[in-house]
This record gives structure tokens, C-alpha cells and sequence, in this order.
């Protein structure tokens, strides 16, 4: 590594491109041989009783990371490994790759070229693009070896140089995972005529057979978990096809396939997370709901797991719930000041119904257990009945419906009230018995929050009286009602502003200012989020208290519009509203706001 670990030419370099000071780079050569040692001695201390496959000798990149030196004309930020190689990659006019593992192809990575070939030099193929093999290296003399590849291959090569660090995770995830489908196919390899569901004959594998390839699917199973975590997803899915099974992940609200791996190890990996959620293996006709809980780098997760019959085999779902996700300050999921200051009076009554609504995926389980952790203590009773029970807190008594049982919604709440609550938060009001016991606890002076599947917050008025509820009681017990939705945010790594002619948003509904333009901001799409120019998601939300005139109006029967159009005079901002704020915040979007909101006209 002649370029990598050549001290007059690296520090050169760096010096060059304003990444180094004059008196850093001294301090670099005078530590040089005495951090090396070091680091070597904690390398040797970290691999100890390990295999030595993945492990590289310490170099002068590795040297100068370790140092943590700050960046010349930018206090507070260091000089990391990737800032280092893609100097060099500049200075030699090398393409710099950052490596992202949604976009590498799984038999690309790890079918053309040897895994101790690529472990030993460092290589990645990570494409094929109109004929040319496109491969990351980490030392750029590794040239010669492209021209072995380019032989053996009987194809183009073009070089991007990556940092260590990216390709030795990459390589050990990458091959590791394979060689675990790999064996776990062979293993379970065989006569197998595969019609789906419907019809399928299946192959009785011996007791050694079964225990060969188990720990291979325990690995496989380990590496997908392990894998959604690092790419903050919030769902896994395993979808048997026809000649596949596909994995996907969901990330930041959009879907993304994976993996297709081969069709005979999904049976084996299905059953494996039925195993460890603590369903029936045997059972595959009927849906089945179970959870896992998961302790990653001394933190906790739950993932709930859902399975289900269809064309081509078992389908499994898997949310993963996360304490960071799941409870939040409420004053940071995105509520305006307005919006904020009616949340917390909810939060504050004595008793009443709050009710959140949204569809599936919306955020609603977000919002209330950042609120019962926020209005937690000693001195209340908090206790929640939900289907099933997403995340477990320890300051909640959290209830588990079980329909199978007769442990529902209605039942529990019907026996809640001799616990001694304080605040009862109920997962979903689905029909009149469980909207009138919610009533009943809201009468007796407890405080009550519950969800419901509505378009917007007004619509909960109306959803309650259609199950049933009196005019009345809505008007004595409801607090108020908020519909919520979730946005992408612009990824602050890459955002920059733009232009936008106002004509251009006419007709999506939003409340343009009379100005010929718009100073708007976007995502240009950078590596740390994967040219999408988004990252993470946050709330727009509509709600509104129930006030003096509107509880005239339910009382007199008036229709949803006219009630939201009081409520608007009032001061509730629509979804599309809120969306809007956000967007001319440079918080996300105009095509998001669109995408969530839809082109409806205000009201």
C-alpha cells in the first residue's frame, strides 16, 4: 500500500486539500510508530480467539483516524476515514464509492470473484453496468490485480476505491450470509414440487440433515435482524414467490427489496422466526401474531411477527419496534406551537376521551406512548389494553386482548375500572360496546386516550355517533380529536435550496403566498441517505379541541364539513395545512406533501 501507508505522500496529500494544518502533520509524524504500536496492541487484544480472516495490518490511514485530529477551517468536525480516501481518490483521479448495502446485488458481491481472494486483497464487485464489472478497491495499486479479474472474468473493469472499514463489513456480511443460504440450500436441496399453498409435496429431511443446515438458518435469520437495524428499518418482509423468496425492508416509509434468495430455505427461515416469536410451527393455514424481543449492543427492541397464508407459501411480516422510536418528548414529533399548546391541555385534564386517528402506519402508537411516558409518575396509575401489545414499559400495566379467550376490549374495560386508574389508554375503539365502557371511565373521572381508523379528526365525531354513542355523552366526554400522518424529512446532509414558480403548485390544495416563486428546499441525495434525500420521518397533524360551538352542532346533528369548517375558524390547521408549514420550514418536501396528503382542495 504504497500510496495508503506512504507517510510523505498521505500527509502531502491531505495538507494539499485543506484537510490537514502544518502543525498536525508534524504531530502525525512525531506519534506515528508510537500509536501504531498501539493500535496493533489493541487490534491483537480485540481478535483474540478469533479467526483472523477479516483482520488487515494497521496502516497510516488507520493511524491518523485514531488521532481524532480536528479539520483546519472547521472546528468540532474530525478527519475520518472517508474524508482521507476520497482525497486520494481525487488526487489519483480514481472514482470514490461509498458503499451502501441496498444498492449491492447479492450474487454480484459474492459469485465472481473467490471470498479469500477478495477477503485477502480487499476487493468488491458491487455492479455490472453496460458491460463493465465495476469493482471497490482499498488500495489503489491493486490494478494488477483488476487485470486478473478482467482474464479470469472476460470482462471490463472499472476501479472506485472504499474505505476499509466499509469493505470489510460488507465482505464479512455479505459472504457470511451466503455461504449460510448456501449451505442451508444444499442441506435442504431435493425432489420438491412446490405448488404453493394449495398443494405441496414435501421432502422428510433426516435428523442429520436438519441439524446440519439449522445453525446456517439461525445465521441467515441473525444477519437479516442485524441487517434492518443498521439500515433503520421499521418492518421486514419475506414474501415466498414463485421461483423466490424476496426479502424487503422498509425504510423511512418506502419498501425496499433486499435479497431474492433461493425458494427451498424459505420454509426453514419462516420457521425459525415462528420459533423464536413462540408461534406453531406445525400451523401453516391460519395467521398467526407472536413477538420478539431482541437485546442488540445493550439495547432493547421488540419485533412483533405476523404470518400469513398466500399463493406461494407463508408470508412474514416484522415490525421493529425501538424504545428510541416509540417514546419520544412529545415535543419533538412535529407539532406546531399551536398544535402543542392544545396537546398539552389533553394532557393536563383531569379526565375526558382524546382520541388520535390515522391509518395504519400513521404514527398513532408513536404519539400516545410518547404521551403516557411523558405524563408518567409515581403518583398515577397508567394502564393501556391494546391488540397486541407493541412496546412493554415498565410505568404502563399493559393489558394484551385475547380474543380467543373473551379478553377483549370491551371485557377488560368492563373490569378496568376496579385496577383504581388514573389515565387508560385503550389501543382502539372498534364498536359500541368498547366506545361505551371508554365513555363510562371518562364519566367516572378518568382520563382516556384511544385511536381510531378515520381520514381526518373531525370524522371521529362522526365515527362515534355512527357506532352509536348519544350527541350528548360525545359533547360531556370528548376532549378533542387530532388525525396525524408521517412525512419523509429532508436528509440535512445534502439539502439545498431551489427554486419554485408558485403557478407550479396551483391546484394540490395548499395555501400558497401571492408571490410569482418559491425558495423551496430538497435532498440533492448523498450516501448517508442513499441518494433518496431523505432521512427519517416526522408528524403533520390536524386537531382540534371541543369547544362551546361545536358541541352545539354535534348536539344538533350538523354534518362533519360544518363542523370542521367552525373548527377551522378557530384556528385548526387542515393535515395539508400542516404539511405545508413544513414545507416552506425546509422540513420536508412539496412532493411529499403532495404524496401524504393528496391534491384535495382545502375546505
Amino acid at each position: 500500500m504504497q500510496y495508503l501507508d506512504n507517510e510523505t505522500y498521505l500527509l502531502d496529500v491531505l495538507v494539499r486539500h485543506g484537510l490537514m494544518s502544518a502543525e498536525q502533520q508534524k504531530m502525525v509524524i512525531l506519534k506515528m510508530e508510537q500509536q501504531r504500536q498501539a493500535l496493533m496492541r489493541l487490534m491483537r487484544d480485540q481478535e483474540r480467539g478469533r479467526k483472523r480472516k477479516y483482520v488487515r495490518d494497521v496502516d497510516l490511514v488507520d493511524i491518523i483516524v485514531s488521532l481524532n485530529l480536528e479539520l483546519p477551517e472547521r472546528p468540532s468536525e474530525f478527519l475520518t476515514e472517508e474524508t482521507i480516501i476520497r482525497a486520494v481518490a481525487d488526487d489519483l483521479g480514481i472514482r470514490f464509492k461509498k458503499l451502501d448495502p441496498l444498492e449491492l446485488e447479492l450474487d454480484v458481491v459474492t459469485k465472481t470473484i473467490p471470498e479469500s481472494f477478495a477477503v485477502k486483497h480487499l476487493l468488491l464487485p458491487f455492479a455490472v453496468r453496460n458491460g463493465v464489472l465495476e469493482v471497490a478497491i482499498y488500495d489503489p495499486e491493486n490494478r494488477s490485480l483488476l487485470e486478473d479479474i478482467e482474464k479470469a472474468n472476460q470482462i471490463k473493469v472499472r476501479p472506485y476505491l472504499s474505505t476499509k472499514s466499509d469493505l470489510k463489513k460488507i465482505l464479512a456480511e455479505f459472504f457470511g450470509f451466503k455461504s449460510s443460504i448456501s449451505a442451508a440450500e444444499t442441506r435442504l436441496s431435493g425432489p420438491l414440487v412446490d405448488l404453493g399453498n394449495l398443494e405441496q409435496l414435501v421432502k422428510i429431511s433426516s435428523t442429520r440433515e436438519i441439524s446440519s443446515s439449522d445453525q446456517n438458518i439461525k445465521t441467515a435469520v441473525d444477519h437479516l435482524f442485524n441487517y434492518a437495524f443498521d439500515e433503520r428499518a421499521s418492518d421486514i418482509h419475506i414474501e415466498p414467490k414463485r421461483e423466490v423468496s424476496r426479502v424487503r425492508l422498509r425504510i423511512d416509509g418506502v419498501l425496499h427489496t433486499i435479497y431474492d434468495l433461493p425458494k427451498v430455505v424459505h420454509p426453514a427461515i419462516i420457521s425459525r422466526i415462528k420459533f423464536l416469536s413462540r408461534l406453531d410451527i406445525a400451523e401453516k393455514r391460519r395467521p398467526q401474531d407472536g413477538r420478539i424481543k431482541v437485546d442488540r449492543a445493550g439495547k432493547e427492541a421488540e419485533i412483533r411477527v405476523s404470518t400469513i397464508p398466500v399463493a406461494f407459501g407463508e408470508k412474514a411480516v416484522m415490525r421493529i419496534l425501538s424504545s428510541d422510536i416509540m417514546f419520544k418528548d412529545v415535543k419533538g414529533i412535529g407539532f406546531s406551537a399551536r398544535d402543542l399548546s392544545i396537546y398539552q391541555r389533553f394532557m393536563e385534564s383531569p379526565h375526558g376521551i382524546m382520541l388520535v386517528t390515522g391509518p395504519t402506519g400513521s404514527g398513532k402508537s408513536t404519539t400516545l406512548y410518547s404521551t403516557l411516558q411523558n405524563i408518567a409518575s409515581p403518583e398515577v396509575n397508567i394502564v393501556t389494553v391494546e391488540d397486541p401489545v407493541e412496546m412493554i414499559h415498565e410505568d404502563f400495566n399493559q393489558i394484551a386482548v385475547q380474543p380467543q379467550i373473551d379478553v377483549t376490549f370491551a371485557t377488560i374495560l368492563r373490569n378496568i375500572l376496579r385496577q383504581d386508574p388514573d389515565i387508560i389508554m385503550i389501543g382502539e375503539i372498534r364498536d359500541l360496546e368498547t366506545a361505551t365502557n371508554a365513555i363510562q371511565a371518562a364519566l367516572t373521572g378518568h382520563l382516556v386516550f384511544s385511536t381510531l381508523h378515520t381520514n381526518d379528526a373531525v370524522s371521529a365525531i362522526t365515527r362515534l355517533l355512527e357506532l352509536g354513542v348519544q350527541p350528548f355523552l360525545v359533547c360531556s366526554t370528548l376532549l378533542g380529536a387530532m388525525a396525524q400522518r408521517l412525512v419523509r424529512t429532508i436528509c440535512p446532509d445534502c439539502a439545498e435550496n431551489f427554486t419554485l414558480a408558485t403557478a407550479d403548485l396551483q391546484g394540490f390544495g395548499f395555501p400558497l403566498p401571492d408571490q410569482p416563486q418559491l425558495t423551496l428546499r430538497r435532498g440533492k441525495g448523498c450516501h448517508r441517505c442513499r441518494g433518496t434525500g431523505f432521512l427519517g420521518r416526522c408528524g403533520i397533524f390536524e386537531i382540534f379541541p371541543m369547544s362551546e360551538p361545536i358541541k352545539m352542532l354535534v348536539s344538533q346533528g350538523a354534518s362533519a364539513g360544518e363542523i370542521a369548517k367552525v373548527a377551522r375558524k378557530e384556528g385548526m390547521t387542515t393535515l395539508k395545512e400542516d404539511a405545508w408549514q413544513k414545507v416552506m420550514k425546509g422540513i420536508t418536501t412539496y412532493e411529499e406533501a403532495i404524496r401524504v396528503t393528496g391534491a384535495a382542495e382545502l375546505l
